[in-house]
C-alpha cells in the first residue's frame, strides 16, 4: 500500500523537480493533504456539530473554534504522523515511540500557536474564524516542515533520502 502510495503522489513530482527535492515535495502532498483535512475538520465542527456554540464540558467551557480546533486535532494528530513517518521521513533511524513522542511535541507546540494565532485573528482583529484557521495554517507550515525534518524523524548525515 506503501509503495501504491509514494508511486501516486512521486507521479505528480516531474514539474517539480527543479524546484523541490523529493521529500520536500511528498512532505507538501502529505501535509497539504492534511492541512485541507483539517481545515474541512474544524469547519464541520464549528459551523455544524457546534453549531458556533461554546462547549460546555462541566469543568470547563470552550468557544466554538477552539473546541473545533481540539475536535479537527483528534482526526489529524494520528493521521499526520502516519503519513509523516511512513511516506514521507520513512529513512529516519530513530524508533517509532521516540519519533510519535517527537512528533506529539511538535504538534503541541502547533497546537498553542493555532490558538494563540486563531484567539488574535478572531477576537482582535475580527476575522471569521474558518479565515483565521487558514491564516494560522499557513504561517505554522514552514516552522513544522523543518522540525518535523530535522527533530522528529532525524536522518544521520551518511543517510541520504532514496526512493
Amino acid at each position: 500500500m506503501r509503495k501504491k502510495i509514494l508511486a501516486f503522489i512521486d507521479f505528480f513530482y516531474p514539474p517539480f523537480k527543479k524546484v523541490m527535492p523529493l521529500q520536500t515535495f511528498r512532505y507538501a502532498v502529505c501535509g497539504g493533504s492534511n492541512m485541507l483535512l483539517d481545515i474541512f475538520l474544524f469547519y464541520i465542527s464549528f459551523n455544524f456539530i457546534l453549531d458556533k456554540r461554546i462547549l460546555n464540558l462541566g469543568f470547563i467551557s470552550l468557544k466554538p473554534y477552539n473546541a473545533a480546533l481540539c475536535m479537527a486535532f483528534c482526526v489529524t494528530f494520528p493521521a499526520g504522523f502516519l503519513l509523516n513517518k511512513y511516506l514521507v521521513f520513512n529513512t529516519s533511524y530513530l524508533r517509532g515511540h521516540v519519533q510519535l513522542f517527537r512528533y506529539l511535541l511538535i504538534v503541541v507546540v502547533n497546537l498553542l500557536l493555532n490558538y494563540l494565532i486563531l484567539n488574535l485573528l478572531i477576537q482582535y482583529l475580527h476575522f471569521f474564524p474558518t479565515i483565521a484557521k487558514i491564516f494560522a495554517t499557513v504561517i505554522i507550515v514552514t516552522f513544522s516542515f523543518l522540525s518535523q525534518k530535522h527533530f522528529t524523524f532525524r536522518v544521520k548525515k551518511d543517510n541520504p533520502v532514496t526512493e
